[in-house]
């Protein structure tokens, strides 16, 4: 009889895998470490301070950078999460229907073609507005966020959508159910996990997004992502590494609470 192939009990796998893991983590545990450096090296440990994210707290360009971050990736996760889960009902509770895989190629775009590609079309596309409209205000960003963000909100709605059992809804529609009423009453409330999952992570792809944002923003529309990438470019202090390791908690903390609310509603 045929033996199960198990790559763990490869040669080598776990010496690989702690190679990876090391690779991956490593220098993220160095920018944490230094960034609670007393002095101005990243490099040369002169003691332990909290002198940088005082800095950093106190710095206006840091603040606004920051806030305008958080604006922009609420109106762009809320949007792209409420556009994910229409795509996500008209794509699993309609059956198969011709144009049913366009739907899904075109949904997914944007996680198939190289993010420089997407930011340039944008950067065209909206420079004629501008110009059309004379309006330069963070809707672009918004817009530009959002369109990136959906497939990345589609995707767990969809999961959660197609683990749901279809029976319940067509059981809420014997007993004279209304489409909303089935809705808000059955499905609504099974997909909040999915929905929430969808959420977080378009609200975390959205505030970390680099060439996107750099591309389409205007003067004096800077991120806290691209504003740390502007510092780099000039002198680097060890207050980068502790917007960093501030924005990796900030991560890390939603990803707790995501887990704790789904095992809450477990």
């Amino acid at each position: 009889m045929a033996r199960s192939f198990d790559v763990k009990t490869q040669p080598g796998f776990a010496l690989i895998a702690a190679f990876c893991f090391a690779a991956l983590y490593l220098p993220i545990a160095v920018l944490v470490i230094y960034a609670f450096n007393a002095g101005e090296s990243i490099a040369v440990w002169e003691g332990f301070s909290l002198r940088w994210f005082v800095t950093a707290m106190s710095n206006t360009a840091v603040q606004e950078a920051a806030l305008r971050s958080v604006v922009i990736a609420v109106f762009a996760a809320s949007i792209a999460t409420v556009a994910a889960t229409m795509a996500a009902l008209a794509t699993t509770r309609q059956g198969t229907y011709p144009g049913l895989s366009f739907k899904y190629a075109v949904l997914n775009q944007p996680l198939m073609i190289p993010e420089i590609v997407t930011a340039v079309a944008l950067l065209i596309v909206f420079s004629r507005i501008k110009v059309w409209t004379g309006y330069t205000g963070l809707g672009y960003l918004i817009a530009a966020h959002t369109a990136f963000c959906i497939p990345f909100a589609y995707l767990p709605i969809r999961a959660r959508l197609e683990s749901m059992d279809s029976a319940l809804e067509a059981a809420a529609a014997d007993l004279y159910a209304s489409p909303w009423q089935a809705f808000r009453r059955i499905t609504l409330p099974l997909l909040k996990p999915g929905i929430m999952a969808g959420f977080m992570l378009a609200f975390v792809i959205s505030l970390d997004d680099v060439v996107i944002t750099e591309f389409v923003k205007s003067g004096g529309q800077e991120t806290l992502p691209t504003y740390m990438l502007g510092q780099l470019r000039r002198v680097v202090t060890p207050e980068i590494n502790a917007i960093a390791t501030v924005f990796l908690a900030f991560s890390v903390l939603i990803v707790i609470m995501f887990f704790f609310v789904n095992r809450r509603k477990a």
